[in-house]
């Protein structure tokens, strides 16, 4: 069953958001391992429309490592976050360089307090929602945070980078 409190410690997403007076609310969860796909799980999980809670994946774009924010019932369109970048072309990029690179584990990647500072893209839908869910660095929590925690927080910028 979800739970939920005002902070979460442990991770270096809370850590930032906290050390930064960003406003959440930390939301735990049992994980399913058997799910097919973390971000719809954690959605049904904590009983949240799959449109406002996000997925963070890694890409490589034009050879550096990028990411894009966004929901889970939507795919990242990897030309639209290419070219959101200024670059030309973009690609998944490999598990074990998105886990190296973030510091979280594949399913429990954080758009914030990364390990490195990657380039972030949000989907520009995030930015009509009073609040959004993502990974908070582990799998079984999430954060849910206002848009403006993206560029305050991560150094994100919007764009329509999901398809249906």
């Amino acid at each position: 069953m979800a739970k939920s409190a005002s902070k979460a410690g442990g991770t270096p997403a809370t850590t930032l958001l906290t050390r930064q007076k960003i406003t959440f609310t930390a939301h735990t969860y049992e994980v399913d391992p058997k799910a097919a796909s973390y971000g719809e799980a954690a959605a049904a999980a904590l009983g949240v429309a799959p449109t406002r809670l996000f997925k963070t994946l890694v890409a490589t774009v034009d050879g550096r490592l990028a990411v894009g924010v966004v929901p889970v019932s939507a795919s990242l369109d990897l030309k639209a976050l290419a070219a959101a970048l200024g670059g030309k072309r973009a690609t998944m990029a490999d598990p074990a360089a998105a886990e190296r690179a973030t510091g979280y584990v594949t399913g429990g990647i954080s758009p914030f307090g990364q390990r490195s500072r990657l380039p972030i893209v949000v989907d520009s839908s995030a930015a009509g929602q009073e609040t959004v869910f993502v990974s908070g660095g582990r799998r079984g929590l999430q954060v849910e945070v206002p848009p403006s925690a993206f560029p305050d927080a991560a150094g994100a910028t919007f764009a329509p980078i999901a398809t249906a």
